[in-house]
């Protein structure tokens, strides 16, 4: 995760999990249209309000809480020259509605302060404190599951789940449909088949 073309790869593979599972806001959550249209509404709704000077301000997470879950979501999608990061992307504030409206999600506040707990006792800080090598290193020591100490479990699972709500909210946001290449129902005029990359990626000729 430390090195820019990692970041591309994630971002990548990220991204073809999400257009499996039909670039909609199901890649992790199990949740209805009418569900997804409300979050993507909240998420506008904050995104336009900071864009006219008026600042967000979450209804779940506490200010600490709400720093670090942003500087969480931007390492695992961060900005490149593809399209924007998970925080402009408005993935805070989709987690946010999600948190406040179902308390299933209760877990986002366990996984912040394992990290907070997980970074204090490597660096003597917490994880908004350390730098961003820092924070990369300890992501990187939970983001693989088969590579990660046994201790390091709990950690594992609060990566994982954080990396799938963040797919979720990236790529059922405008900016990540943009991001998939998406065109919606609209005629193709000219079918030159499954793209180089994209066959590449699956091992087929």
């Amino acid at each position: 995760m430390s090195k820019d073309r990692d970041n591309v790869s994630r971002r990548d593979a990220l991204r073809l999990g999400a257009t499996a599972a039909a670039a909609a806001a199901s890649v992790t959550l199990p949740i209805t249209p009418a569900e997804a249209e409300n979050a993507a509404l909240y998420v506008e709704a904050a995104l336009q309000g900071q864009a006219q000077g008026t600042p967000f301000r979450p209804k779940y997470f506490q200010p600490d809480e709400w720093r670090t879950i942003r500087v969480m979501v931007d390492l695992i999608i961060p900005r490149d020259a593809r399209s924007g990061s998970a925080t402009d992307a408005g993935v805070p504030e989709y987690m946010d509605f999600f948190c406040t409206e179902y308390p299933s999600y209760s877990w986002v506040r366990d996984a912040l302060r394992w990290f907070d707990g997980f970074a204090y006792n490597t660096f003597q800080k917490s994880f908004v404190r350390c730098t961003g090598a820092e924070r990369r290193q300890l992501f990187d020591r939970v983001a693989w599951p088969a590579k990660a100490a046994a201790e390091l479990a709990d950690g594992v699972n609060h990566f994982n789940r954080l990396r799938d709500f963040t797919a979720s909210g990236f790529f059922s946001s405008r900016m990540g449909v943009r991001d998939l290449g998406y065109m919606g129902n609209v005629m193709v005029p000219v079918w030159k088949g499954c793209p180089p990359e994209a066959r590449r990626h699956l091992g087929v000729e």
